[in-house]
């Protein structure tokens, strides 16, 4: 998944100011105690950084 369409997939589920918000101050402990962006800047994948925060905050499968 490129990165314009995991920020556009995190807007859609959680609207766009919280998804930022969550990307930049949530720390997921299946990212290594990072959050969204440092998980990213620390070459965790999109797809990695996509499921944890699906796991995070239980979105159904037929959205992840």
């Amino acid at each position: 998944m490129r990165h314009t369409a995991f920020r556009h997939r995190m807007a859609e589920e959680f609207g766009r100011v919280r998804a930022e918000m969550l990307a930049q101050d949530h720390v997921f402990s299946a990212l290594g105690g990072r959050t969204v962006d440092e998980a990213l800047e620390d070459g965790f994948t999109t797809k990695e950084v996509w499921a944890a925060v699906c796991e995070a905050f239980e979105i159904p499968h037929e959205r992840r």
